[in-house]
C-alpha cells in the first residue's frame, strides 16, 4: 500500500496527464489522494514542493532502471510496459543478458527509450525540453505558503524536499555513465578502466541523442502492431549504435566477459 507521500506523487502525476501543471490544483490533487489539503501543504510545503518532489521522484525510478537493466541476469527480452512513474513496478528495467556488456548497456538504452515514450516528465528532463505542460524547470519557488487557518507551520524536514534543479541532458548522460561503469568495472582489468568509460560515455551519448531524434519514427495510422514494430525497430537501431560503441573501443569492451 503506497505512503501517502506516494499518494500524492501519484495523485500529481496523473493530473499532469490530463492537464497542464498550471491547471493542477492543490485541493484536487489532495482530493484524489483522499487526503485533506493540510496534509499536502505539510508534506511538501507548496505547489512548488511537490512538483520538485514529483520531478526527483521520476528522475530516481528512471535511473534506478537504468541500474537494474545493467545489472540484471536473465537472457528474456523486453518486459512488461512500464510508466516510471506508475504505482506499481515503475522501476522495473528489462532484463540484460549476463557477461555481455554491450548487450547490458543496449538493455539500459532501451530503457531509457521506453521512458521518454511515456514519460513526460523524463523526457524533458533528457532532451531538456520543457514544455508549457509541465512543472517550470526551475531551482527554487517562492517561500512555501500555508492555506488560511493552518494552524501549524510546515515541519522542517519537510521544507527541503524535492528541492534543487532537475537535471538536464548532461547530468543525465553522466549518471547513465556513470551507472554503466560501476555496473560493469568489477569484470575490467584496471588498465583497460578507461577504455570502458569511454565506450559507456558514447553509449550514453547516442541514447540520448536517439531520444531526442528517434532512429525510426513510428508510421502513422499503423495500430498497435505497427506501433509495437517501430518500437521494436528503434531498440535494435539504438542497441547497434551501443555495441558499435563498445566494438570501436580498445580492451575487452567489445567482447562478452562470460570467458573471465
Amino acid at each position: 500500500m503506497p505512503t501517502v507521500r506516494e499518494a500524492l506523487l501519484d495523485a500529481a502525476y496523473a493530473a499532469l496527464a490530463d492537464r497542464p501543471w498550471t491547471a493542477v490544483r492543490m485541493v484536487d490533487v489532495a482530493a484524489a489522494a483522499r487526503v485533506s489539503r493540510q496534509t499536502l501543504y505539510n508534506e511538501f510545503g507548496s505547489k512548488s514542493g511537490l512538483a520538485r518532489a514529483l520531478v526527483r521522484r521520476e528522475m530516481e525510478a528512471y535511473l534506478a532502471g537504468v541500474e537494474r537493466a545493467l545489472t540484471e541476469t536473465s537472457g528474456e527480452r523486453g518486459g512488461p510496459p512500464v510508466r516510471s512513474g506508475a504505482p506499481a513496478g515503475r522501476t522495473v528495467g528489462p532484463p540484460a543478458p549476463a557477461g555481455d556488456a554491450a548487450a547490458r548497456v543496449a538493455a539500459a538504452a532501451a530503457w531509457t527509450l521506453r521512458v521518454a515514450r511515456t514519460n513526460p516528465l523524463v523526457r524533458a528532463a533528457l532532451t531538456g525540453c520543457w514544455g508549457d505542460r509541465l512543472p517550470p524547470r526551475c531551482a527554487a519557488g517562492p517561500p512555501p505558503v500555508r492555506p488560511r487557518g493552518a494552524r501549524r507551520a510546515v515541519p522542517a524536514q519537510r521544507q527541503g524536499a524535492g528541492e534543487g534543479t532537475p537535471p538536464g541532458p548532461t547530468d543525465l548522460v553522466g549518471r547513465f555513465r556513470e551507472r554503466a561503469v560501476a555496473a560493469l568495472a568489477p569484470h575490467w582489468p584496471d588498465e583497460e578502466l578507461p577504455a570502458l568509460d569511454t565506450a559507456c560515455e558514447a553509449a550514453a551519448r547516442l541514447t540520448l541523442s536517439c531520444v531526442v531524434a528517434p532512429a525510426r519514427p513510428e508510421p502513422p495510422g499503423g495500430g498497435a502492431r505497427t506501433a509495437d514494430a517501430g518500437r521494436d525497430a528503434e531498440s535494435e537501431a539504438v542497441a547497434r549504435l551501443v555495441r558499435g560503441a563498445f566494438a570501436r573501443a580498445p580492451g575487452r569492451t567489445g567482447r562478452a566477459e562470460s570467458g573471465g
